[in-house]
C-alpha cells in the first residue's frame, strides 16, 4: 500500500490582513492542500492575520521589533518561535520586514514569499506604482525562495496579470491580489508532494523541479494550472489528486 506524505507543515509570517493566510486554510480545510498551519507570527500585535489565525485555532504570536535593540536580535528570537513550531516551510505572505542574513542562511530552502511583481521587476515596496510609472503593460506575482538579497531569491513560480487602461494603483492590486491567492497555493502543493527544491548554496542556488533545473519560472495560467512558459502550448504541472 502506497503511503501518502505527511502534511507539509506551514509556518506563516504576515504583517496586515492576512488574505494569502485564509487562502492557505480554506484550502486545507477543502482538502486541497496536504498541509498543516502550525504557527502564524507577525511584527505587529494589531495584525488581522493574527485574529484570523486565532480564530482558526493556530498558534499566533507577534515579536515587536521595538523591543529588541537591533534587527538580527529581534529576527533571532522571532525565529527560534517559529523554530520551536517545527515547520517544513515558513511563508512570508505580507510580512513587511526585511529578513537578517543570519536567519535567513540558517534556513536555507524553506522560507519562501510571494511578491507583488513579476520579478526581477519592481523590487522592494509600492510594486504596483512601479509598474504603472514604468508603462508595463503587464504585470503580477511571483512567489520566490528567500536569501539575503532583497526580492532576490530563485523565483519559482509567477502569474501574469495585464495593465488595463485607466488603472491606477489600487484597482492593479486589487486584481494582482486575486492571483496571489491561487499561485501561492499551486506553488505549495509542489512543495507538499517534494517536486519543488531549491539547490546549491546561498551564492550559487537554483530551483529544481522533479530533480531537473527549472530554466524559468512555472507560469499560472487562467485555470490555476502552472505551466513552462512559452509562446506554444507547454506541459501543464497539474496538481496531484487529493482525498477529499
Amino acid at each position: 500500500m502506497r503511503v501518502a506524505p505527511a502534511p507539509l507543515r506551514l509556518a506563516v509570517l504576515a504583517s496586515g490582513r492576512g488574505s494569502n493566510l485564509q487562502a492557505i486554510a480554506d484550502a486545507i480545510a477543502a482538502g486541497d492542500l496536504a498541509a498543516e498551519l502550525v504557527g502564524v507570527f507577525s511584527d505587529k500585535p494589531g495584525a488581522f492575520a493574527l485574529e484570523r489565525a486565532r480564530r482558526l485555532g493556530v498558534h499566533a504570536l507577534a515579536v515587536r521589533p521595538r523591543d529588541f535593540a537591533s534587527r538580527p536580535a529581534h529576527d533571532e528570537h522571532l525565529f527560534s518561535q517559529i523554530d520551536a513550531v517545527c515547520p517544513d516551510v515558513i511563508v512570508c505572505a505580507g510580512y513587511m520586514r526585511l529578513l537578517s542574513e543570519p536567519v535567513v542562511t540558517a534556513r536555507q530552502g524553506r522560507i519562501i514569499n510571494i511578491h507583488p511583481s513579476l520579478l526581477p521587476a519592481f523590487k522592494g515596496l509600492h510594486t504596483h506604482q512601479q509598474a504603472l510609472d514604468a508603462g508595463a503593460g503587464v504585470h503580477g506575482a511571483s512567489v520566490h525562495y528567500v536569501t539575503p538579497e532583497l526580492d532576490g531569491g530563485p523565483v519559482v513560480t509567477q502569474v501574469r496579470v495585464p495593465v488595463e487602461p485607466g488603472d491606477d494603483a489600487e484597482r492593479l492590486a486589487q486584481r494582482v491580489l486575486a492571483q496571489e491567492h491561487p499561485l501561492l497555493l499551486a506553488t505549495l502543493r509542489l512543495l507538499a508532494t517534494g517536486r519543488v527544491q531549491l539547490a546549491g548554496s546561498a551564492h550559487g542556488s537554483r530551483v529544481e523541479l522533479d530533480g531537473q533545473p527549472l530554466s524559468a519560472p512555472l507560469q499560472l495560467g487562467p485555470d490555476n494550472v502552472l505551466a513552462e512558459f512559452s509562446a506554444s502550448p507547454a506541459p501543464a504541472i497539474h496538481p496531484p489528486p487529493t482525498n477529499r
